[in-house]
């Protein structure tokens, strides 16, 4: 007989592995599925269902595993050291190359959600973003006017924007990040004398 401790670790594994399988297959075919994500996964529908009691749930995680992923490669970027600004751009490259190998679930992490999930779903990123932004603001490379709320805000919504015009086709992906960091730096300058 099983003890509890190792009960606990092959649920665990159980639950990485469906999670793993959804990540994959979600991210190739967003329609998939729980039967689809439990073949994938090797194991039956109700295991899944064991840990995810609806799709819904599964997409939950499927995009929270996402925004981990994310997060872990904005934290590569070592994004304390360095000018701000530039700083700014190496942590948004990162998080779009690791979303981007996602492409379809960016739009299940775009989905309507009410406010206050949005804003927990956003934290790991609004929060590297912060830091950024906090010491670029504190240094003179950033404009400290504005509530820092607000321009971690228009990041994560121009970096949306960004992401939803490549997707779409309307501007080639290197235009469109050119455009996202030429225009986030010129937002986010502060106020020269003599300047409008």
């Amino acid at each position: 007989m099983s003890s509890p401790p190792r009960r606990r670790a092959d649920a665990e594994r159980s639950r990485a592995a469906v999670l793993d399988a959804a990540v994959q297959l979600l991210g190739e075919r967003p329609d998939a599925g729980m039967a689809a994500v439990a073949t994938a996964a090797g194991v039956t529908r109700q295991t899944v269902y064991a840990h995810f009691s609806s799709r819904d749930d599964l997409l939950t995680a499927v995009v929270d595993r996402v925004t981990e992923r994310v997060a872990e490669a904005m934290d590569a970027v070592r994004a304390d050291e360095g000018p701000a600004p530039d700083a700014l751009v190496r942590l948004l490259d990162a998080a779009r190359r690791t979303a981007g190998a996602y492409p379809a679930l960016v739009h299940l992490g775009a989905r309507p959600a009410p406010p206050e999930e949005d804003r927990a779903r956003h934290r790991p990123i609004a929060d590297r973003i912060a830091r950024v932004l906090r010491r670029g603001r504190a240094g003179g490379e950033f404009d400290p006017e504005p509530a820092l709320s607000w321009q971690v805000a228009a990041v994560i919504a121009l970096s949306h924007a960004t992401v939803e015009e490549i997707r779409a086709g309307h501007v080639p992906a290197d235009d469109a990040t050119a455009a996202l960091h030429s225009g986030l730096l010129r937002l986010l300058a502060p106020d020269t004398p003599g300047g409008p």
